[in-house]
């Protein structure tokens, strides 16, 4: 039985894909603190299966991972402190424990006896700067020249950590993907994201009046599926191995009152969209350039912007449907 490891394994992306390399034929060990992820169902139905094992470990601890063994040929680094408010609150902790848990991820790769990949969860934030300069093209390839902005604010922890983390995996000596993943969205993701968030106030909506922030703000929006389908052939395919990949999709490419407007219909409630000023420090457009990843993993995005934002609204109201344990 092939066995990977993947860190942060309990969160929104992480549950996904474990579920996905089960089914893959995969044994799977979960490494997390549980600081973001949570112990739902949907972790416990993986445990169930027979094919995962949960480790409760706190990355930050250098010997973390010592003892966990040497039988990986896929771990997956996934794990890392994000949101805003750390950034803002505790930038120093952004760096240094982000690059502190890759550093234990990387030398547990280094143990392997049979490490086939390592991937590593970058972030479309390293871009940020180069848009901020007006040097970014859209749609943003890989190789766009990445510039930083002013290092003294805090909002740059989170991407200067990813960047050089970037950096630590190319000279780390282990077979290595690097991923940047643009505005996945899907069940599970927690209510601190636009989808989810617009969601559920557009159901709770009393007046008639949607509030909306960063109306002119354009992203495009990938379905969870998709991205792990895009991630699972990456790390298996020899082609990936060494590439940097935009996980994410190319279209459509819409303005977040768009948004608020597919979800309005999603929902089926006719609301007036009230525009508010925009988010601080939120980049006023991401758009990647996903063709490289098609050429590479023979795999384009399925799922229809409407039809996932109906998927995960259907899981939202089923999760608060369902009684607790």
């Amino acid at each position: 039985m092939t066995r990977a490891l993947v860190t942060g394994g309990a969160g929104f992306i992480g549950s996904h894909l474990v579920s996905r390399l089960v089914d893959e034929g995969y044994d799977v060990d979960i490494v997390d603190d549980f600081s973001r992820g949570v112990r739902d169902q949907a972790i416990g139905a993986l445990e169930r299966s027979g094919h995962v094992r949960l480790l409760e470990l706190d990355l930050r601890s250098p010997d973390a991972l010592s003892g966990v063994g040497t039988a990986y040929s896929l771990v997956v680094h996934l794990a890392a402190i994000v949101g805003v408010a750390n950034v803002l609150s505790r930038p120093r902790d952004v760096l240094w424990d982000n690059v502190r848990m890759l550093e234990g991820a990387l030398s547990l790769a280094r143990r392997q006896r049979g490490i086939e990949r390592f991937l590593f969860a970058s972030t479309s934030e390293v871009y940020a700067g180069s848009l901020e300069h007006g040097a970014l093209a859209f749609p943003t390839p890989e190789a766009a020249v990445l510039s930083l902005p002013d290092l003294s604010r805090p909002r740059t922890s989170y991407m200067l950590s990813k960047i050089y983390g970037e950096a630590m995996c190319r000279q780390a000596g282990v077979p290595v993907t690097i991923i940047r993943p643009h505005n996945i969205y899907g069940p599970r993701m927690g209510m601190a994201h636009v989808i989810p968030e617009l969601l559920n106030r557009a159901r709770m909506c009393s007046d008639g009046r949607l509030e909306v922030y960063s109306v002119d703000h354009r992203r495009t929006f990938c379905y969870v599926e998709d991205a792990v389908e895009t991630i699972v052939r990456a790390v298996r395919s020899p082609r990936c191995e060494g590439e940097t990949l935009n996980v994410g999709t190319q279209f459509p490419e819409i303005s977040i009152g768009e948004l608020a407007r597919v979800i309005c219909d999603v929902v089926g409630r006719n609301l007036e969209i009230v525009p508010l000023n925009p988010t601080a420090g939120s980049p006023s457009r991401r758009c990647p350039d996903i063709s490289k990843t098609v050429e590479l993993t023979g795999f384009a995005p399925q799922v229809a912007l409407e039809d996932g934002i109906s998927r995960t609204d259907e899981a939202y109201r089923a999760m608060a449907d369902t009684p607790a344990a």
